[in-house]
């Protein structure tokens, strides 16, 4: 009972927390961090530490899934070049400095140790990403470059991470064994998690109880998670890769009955976890905190810091490095751009990107997951948890006033692209009525032309989608629904105007199903 009593008071306080950062402008997981901080020490409070398996499963998973769910593939390709780099060189130069700087404070660490070190830290988590930056406005094409490598430097980071645990707690490990087995778990997750997507897909089509489907999705994701894990591949690719195999076929599969109430729950159970996680990071501080000797807190918090300060400092060289060559390549070969609407690259989107580095559960749960017998395990463990709060409260607290200092253009491709897309898909529901004489159908044509008519005139007003209902509106429906789905698959539109507009007609269907 005394525990079900913190975990109501938690999630009450976690819910305060969440309201004053949102009155204060700063993101509400730095405000959960500090506050799980002074739970962890206040007298008789609980002293749960992460299991770190548990924890990727639980907290992880989900998140990733809903936000590699909505990520839409034609901004990844449009940005590959930025994310590639963010995810794989920034990882790896951020591992190497972090190695270095803390073999250098700390002479007697095995090198495999130190690079463990820099693999778990590198790494800006997304659960930690996705909650702050929906909390600021970001023009378009900086938000999926930093969407993009939330959703796979995870990946990157640990591949390296598990190398270097196997090699600091190994006799012998050479590089013939270590790259197949790389190639095999990237590569594998890659199969596996489209395979499991398919299977999904055939499942949730079979089931038209809306509580099952549900809780099917939730059971599925933890699944597909297990499995990975178990069988040597990457949870965190896998998962991504599931969510993507998902979001493009479900749409034309789900019928509006199902798909709201499921978006509507999985919005409320991210956030929920997303609020029990950060609260628990920071009460992670006292078993670690308690698990130092007296003569070595002090050392140790100042080997911490050097971490925290290398990890922060690391990611603006590399980003704004790659930025500076990025604009001297643009203004000596000139700017193509796949689509016209991706914005130019600029120095002040450069910094902040740069400061975008916040890091979250990943990191603290990687930490927790080494053996017992790991050289400098404790040394790590706080050198973990430095960087997830430093980086939550420096990068977190300033990232609203720096977005504002540096006064961005703000760019919205996705108003225009929705109202590109109603009116197309608004011609395509006149065209699926055409040729029928009905009273019923007059009426319907005159309403859309209506509507037609407006949404060309204001192009990113939004459309009404209380409509009466009849099997001519839903036939209207689904031919605007196909259309949508066309214009996300060539890309013409992006994931973000699709979903806008797949709520709208969401809303329509179910008015229409309501005689």
């Amino acid at each position: 009972m005394h525990e079900f009593e913190w975990m109501v008071g938690l999630l009450i306080g976690a819910m305060l927390l969440s309201g004053l950062a949102r009155r204060f402008g700063i993101p509400y997981p730095t405000f959960l961090a500090l506050g799980g901080i002074v739970i962890a020490f206040i007298p008789n409070s609980p002293a749960w530490t992460l299991e770190p398996d548990l924890a990727l499963a639980v907290f992880v998973a989900p998140v990733l899934l809903d936000a590699a769910f909505d990520t839409s593939m034609r901004d990844l390709r449009d940005n590959w070049l930025p994310v590639a780099t963010l995810v794989v060189v920034a990882v790896a130069a951020t591992t190497a400095a972090v190695a270095v700087v803390t073999r250098w404070l700390v002479p007697d660490m095995p090198i495999a140790a130190a690079i463990a070190l820099g693999a778990i830290v590198a790494p800006p988590d997304a659960a930690a990403a996705t909650t702050v930056l929906r909390s600021v406005k970001l023009p378009y094409r900086i938000l999926k470059i930093l969407e993009g490598e939330s959703l796979l430097n995870d990946a990157s980071a640990l591949l390296i991470y598990r190398v270097a645990v196997g090699v600091a707690m190994a006799t012998s490990l050479s590089v013939s064994h270590v790259a197949p087995t790389l190639a095999a778990a990237v590569f594998g997750s890659l199969i596996a998690g489209y395979v499991l997507g398919r299977v999904a897909l055939a499942v949730n089509r079979s089931i038209q109880d809306i509580p099952t489907v549900i809780i099917v999705q939730f059971v599925g994701t933890f699944v597909v998670w297990i499995l990975a894990e178990q069988i040597g591949l990457s949870g965190i690719l896998t998962i991504v890769v599931y969510a993507v195999t998902l979001a493009r076929s479900a749409p034309a599969d789900t019928p509006a009955r199902i798909r709201v109430p499921s978006y509507a729950v999985w919005e409320t159970v991210v956030f929920l976890l997303n609020v029990l996680a950060f609260i628990l990071i920071g009460m992670q501080l006292r078993p670690i905190w308690e698990g130092f000797d007296e003569s070595l807190r002090w050392q140790y918090s100042a080997v911490a810091g050097a971490v925290l300060i290398t990890v922060i400092v690391t990611r603006i060289v590399w980003v704004m490095s790659f930025n500076t060559v990025l604009r001297a390549a643009i203004r000596h070969f000139g700017y193509k751009p796949r689509r016209s609407t991706i914005a130019r690259p600029t120095f002040k989107g450069g910094l902040l990107v740069s400061w975008c580095g916040m890091r979250g559960i990943v990191t603290l749960a990687a930490a927790f997951a080494l053996p017992e017998a790991f050289p400098y395990r404790n040394l790590i463990l706080l050198c973990a948890f430095a960087v997830v709060l430093g980086t939550l409260v420096i990068n977190g607290v300033t990232l609203r006033p720096l977005i504002g200092w540096l006064a961005l253009d703000e760019d919205d491709p996705v108003t225009h692209e929705v109202g590109w897309a109603r009116r197309a898909a608004f011609h395509a529901a006149l065209e699926a009525i055409d040729g029928d004489t009905s009273a019923e159908a007059e009426m319907l044509r005159l309403e859309y032309r209506q509507m037609l008519d407006k949404a060309e005139s204001d192009p990113d007003g939004l459309t009404s989608s209380e409509l009466p209902a009849d099997p001519l509106r839903r036939q209207a429906i689904s031919a605007a629904r196909r259309v949508l789905i066309e214009m996300r698959s060539s890309g013409e539109i992006g994931d973000d105007a699709f979903h806008r507009l797949e709520e709208e007609f969401d809303w329509a269907e179910l008015s229409a199903a309501a005689s």
